[in-house]
């Protein structure tokens, strides 16, 4: 889900979506390499993301850079709909409204 949502704003490679889950979340997420691009190829068969390789606008060096597919939105908004259920449930175990009896 983190990574769907990352490539929602716009195509990236590998590290830049680690170095963006990590930033955006004050550094308690971290996203190894060794984790990250299994992911990546598991979203990319499903076609949930595509991928391909071009010149970094910064570097003379190819990078892999994937993009968001119509599907991968899709999922994204079907895993954010289940988050949602999931943290309120979580809260409603950890944080209960207090009893009006």
């Amino acid at each position: 889900m983190l990574i769907l949502r990352t490539l929602l704003f716009g195509p990236s490679h590998g590290h830049q979506i680690a170095k963006h889950i990590r930033s955006t979340t004050d550094e308690v997420l971290q996203v190894e390499h060794g984790s990250l691009y299994p992911a990546l190829h598991r979203l990319e068969r499903k076609g949930w993301i595509a991928a391909k390789w071009e010149m970094a606008k910064d570097r003379n060096r190819e990078f892999k850079y994937y993009r968001l597919t119509p599907a991968g939105r899709k999922q994204l908004a079907a895993e954010e709909s289940k988050w949602k259920q999931l943290a309120r449930a979580i809260g409603q175990v950890m944080w209960p409204a207090e009893s009006t009896d």
